[in-house]
């Protein structure tokens, strides 16, 4: 009889963790598939968003070119300086490292494009062109830049000393890619940074210097290698 209690116990028992385990299998599944579900939600969500963001991108692209073509320049002009001033301002700090400087040449940039608003053709997109007009300017102002510090070398030194807070320490790291930017070749310079600082794809760098993608391609690669090599990262 005990046995037979015993025996009824443990079925009752394991019929009762085999349920729990089915239950809990369930709700593990069902919370699994719930939250795949949410991530993939997630990401089409993200890569909407994206695609949205290229759409209002190539929109006023379009929108800009509409104002050029009509002769509505002034119009033109602050549509571009809202739309493109911020990633203008990144290429040429990259160019220059000075903040004082590139708010500068992204001026000097706008006014260009300002000026050579009437011969704009749109072959290609006006992106690379703004930036094109940018890429010019600086590679003319960081030529003359170079030669006005190696005459002031010959007076004294303009060294920054040595620091030994964080903040020199930050200061000379940049300062190392700033100078193996610099010893870069100019064309390969130009391409590093509208691809990188500027954030433009190969077709546009390629506009943006006057070459096939092909060639912007080979400049990034190259300009890319010899960076790490100067930098010690290979």
């Amino acid at each position: 009889m005990a046995a037979g209690l015993a025996l009824v116990g443990a079925g009752v028992d394991t019929r009762t963790e085999v349920d729990t385990r089915s239950e809990v299998e369930t709700r593990t599944e069902g919370d699994a598939q719930t939250e795949g579900d949410t991530r993939t939600e997630g990401d089409t969500r993200t890569e909407g968003d994206t695609r949205t963001e290229g759409d209002a991108r190539a929109n006023e692209a379009r929108s800009i070119e509409g104002l050029i073509g009509a002769g509505d320049f002034r119009e033109a002009l602050s549509r571009c300086a809202r739309a493109y001033a911020m990633p203008l301002g990144r290429l040429c700090m990259a160019f220059t490292g000075s903040q004082a400087e590139s708010e500068e040449l992204v001026q000097e940039t706008l006014l260009a494009a300002f000026d050579a608003f009437p011969q704009y053709r749109a072959e290609g997109s006006v992106r690379a062109w703004l930036f094109g007009i940018a890429r010019r300017l600086c590679g003319r102002h960081t030529e003359l830049k170079a030669r006005r510090e190696a005459r002031l070398r010959l007076v004294h030194d303009t060294r920054p000393r040595p620091d030994a807070s964080d903040l020199a320490v930050e200061r000379e790291r940049a300062e190392r890619a700033r100078a193996a930017l610099a010893r870069l070749k100019p064309s390969e310079r130009e391409a590093v940074a509208l691809r990188f600082e500027a954030g433009l794809s190969f077709k546009e760098v390629a506009i943006a210097c006057g070459i096939d993608e092909a060639t912007a391609r080979k400049r990034v690669s190259r300009a890319l290698g010899r960076l790490r090599a100067e930098l010690g990262e290979e």
